[in-house]
């Protein structure tokens, strides 16, 4: 049965293209919604483009002749109207003016005016959703780009094989996935660059650490990293997982998930600086962040770019400068993470400058990505150029931008719409090494 789908103006803000995710069925805009549009369609955040979007494209429909009053077929064969209240609001919400009372007062008029037609109000505001059902009108919230954190791909497996299996890796560090696959308890499908443990099913102490190259369709031995990178050695087989991708230069995409202290930040550092400044695979080491919590533009700090920025690139400093394992007395005497910033092997650089720019061979690490938007991040990797290399890294778990949450981020978007792609590779880091009290406040807390 069709049914009417009434937009909150959060969902149009959320996703511009939103109106063309209810297949067959009527989309109802409410009139008040397009002037809550209007008003945010001067904003230069993300919030702000895609105002100015929602405004274009039913601006495109009335140009082709059509009227949004009766109605614009979409091309699901749904239908698409703007509507407003024709009658008073109900007496439960009329006596506060606030725009979210007009909305929901013009979808319980859809609902009475269609009874034959299932009404429902789609809003991302979860008090807005209460009110509504207890309305007696069914509200949901817009889940159409939503991915369940709790079953976000991780990019490692564990499998049981046979003992000879184990063997073949360790002696001519391949194994053809082939010869896997003769085993009657052969592993179902692999994603490229998908991380494997295999383990001896008769002795299960008896292991393997490898990659699945998916071209190839071969699992590649993983190689203790006896001498580490920088000073840092993995501490845990995650964390060999993640050196190796961010140690391949074939592979251009990588992202890193994990709670506080498992090391996403700190092993993108030492990787970069490894290929930047010792094998000058790249010509620099490229870090940012977003700006949050505050949601401000750095301009709102005194100084110039960089001074601008030092608050919010701390964390990335005390890393850099761990790597670099300075002493007091050099630090005493000045000696910092400055010193590979005037040598020209880091550079900083706020996100809200990169739309229009080409970063070509660069190591461009993106740190806290789990606060950007999927379109965010859609606008970072598509500044990649030839022979740069990127890492996204984040956790979902701790998010400050109010207008993503866990299940529908840049970061976890990028990780699902990515995983088996040759030339991305993905691992979820589970344990904390930064401290025996950092991990229990980030298990307990």
């Amino acid at each position: 049965m069709r049914k009417n789908f009434v937009l909150d103006t959060n969902v149009l803000l959320h996703d511009p293209r939103a109106i063309f995710h209810f297949d067959d069925n009527t989309v109802i805009i409410p009139i008040y919604v397009l002037e809550e549009i209007d008003h945010f369609k001067k904003e230069l955040s993300e919030r702000g483009r895609n105002a100015r979007e929602v405004a274009r494209r039913l601006d495109e429909f009335r140009d082709n002749g059509a009227h949004l009053s009766d109605g614009v077929k979409l091309e699901k064969g749904g239908l698409l109207k703007v509507a407003l209240a024709t009658r008073e609001l109900p007496p439960a919400i009329r006596t506060s003016q606030i725009v979210d009372n007009f909305i929901l007062g013009v979808a319980l008029e859809v609902k009475d005016r269609e009874p034959e037609m299932r009404t429902v109000l789609v809003t991302k505001d979860v008090n807005l959703r209460i009110r509504s059902d207890a309305m007696g009108l069914p509200a949901e919230d817009y889940n159409a780009d939503r991915i369940d954190v709790e079953e976000l791909y991780s990019g490692n497996a564990e499998l049981e094989v046979p003992a000879a299996a184990v063997d073949e890796l360790y002696a001519s560090g391949a194994l053809p996935i082939e010869k896997l696959q003769k085993d009657p308890d052969a592993p179902g499908g692999l994603y490229a660059n998908q991380y494997l443990l295999l383990r001896d099913r008769e002795n299960p102490s008896h292991t393997a650490l490898g990659r699945y190259d998916g071209p190839q369709k071969r699992i590649t031995q993983i190689k203790k990293m006896r001498e580490g990178v920088w000073g840092i050695r993995p501490r845990n087989k995650e964390q060999h997982y993640a050196l190796d991708l961010l140690l391949n230069d074939e592979i251009k995409l990588v992202t890193l998930v994990g709670k506080a202290g498992t090391g996403k930040t700190l092993l993108a550092i030492a990787a970069g600086l490894q290929k930047c400044v010792e094998e000058n695979i790249y010509q620099k080491l490229l870090v940012s962040r977003p700006i949050f919590p505050l949601g401000k533009d750095i301009g709102f700090l005194p100084g110039d770019i960089e001074e601008k920025l030092n608050p919010w690139m701390q964390p990335i400093y005390d890393n850099i400068e761990l790597l670099l394992g300075f002493s007091k007395a050099e630090k005493k005497e000045g000696r910092s993470h400055q010193e590979l910033i005037d040598l020209g092997y880091i550079e900083i650089e706020p996100l809200t400058y990169i739309r229009g720019r080409s970063i070509p061979n660069q190591f461009m690490i993106v740190d806290e990505a789990q606060n950007l938007t999927p379109h965010e991040v859609k606008t970072i990797i598509t500044r990649v150029g030839e022979n740069t290399k990127i890492i996204l890294t984040g956790d979902p778990y701790q998010i400050d931008n109010p207008y993503v949450d866990s299940a529908n981020n840049g970061l976890t978007t990028v990780v699902e719409r990515f995983k088996g792609e040759a030339i991305a590779g993905h691992v979820s880091l589970v344990k904390g090494e930064r401290s025996p009290l950092a991990e229990l406040a980030a298990n307990i807390l």
